[in-house]
């Protein structure tokens, strides 16, 4: 089955469990339809890079599956529902990723202010 990447941006004023019931949700739907789940990283309260429905912060979380399309496409379609959600992004993937992502690997913002100074 081919490798999927899907990153999602969460509403800024949501709570940690209710990002967590968001990304369970898209577990569920990849599981259901025979796939796996090879990572979940919870990457936290981030800047955005543009305000998005008048937030300037999203939660982001990245999900890593391998999975038949049509869990994909069953997946997004719950995400474009959810008013939660402000963005998401699935990519095809060649290989599994290994290790954790660039994203947490940095440090989150404060490494990179550290980079600009």
């Amino acid at each position: 089955m081919p490798i999927y990447e899907t990153v999602l941006i969460a509403r800024q004023d949501l709570s940690d469990a209710q990002v967590k019931e968001i990304t369970e949700t898209c577990e569920k739907i990849i599981k259901d339809e025979k796939g796996k789940v090879l990572k979940v990283e919870n990457w936290g309260l981030r800047t955005l890079a543009y305000r998005i429905n008048k937030n300037r912060k999203g939660h982001y979380v990245l999900i890593e599956s391998d999975t038949p399309a049509p869990a994909i496409i069953e997946m997004e379609r719950v995400l474009r529902l959810n008013e939660d959600v402000l963005r998401y992004m699935t990519i095809k993937l060649e290989k599994a990723s290994e290790g954790q992502s660039v994203i947490l690997d940095k440090g989150g913002d404060k490494a990179d202010m550290k980079e600009a100074a």
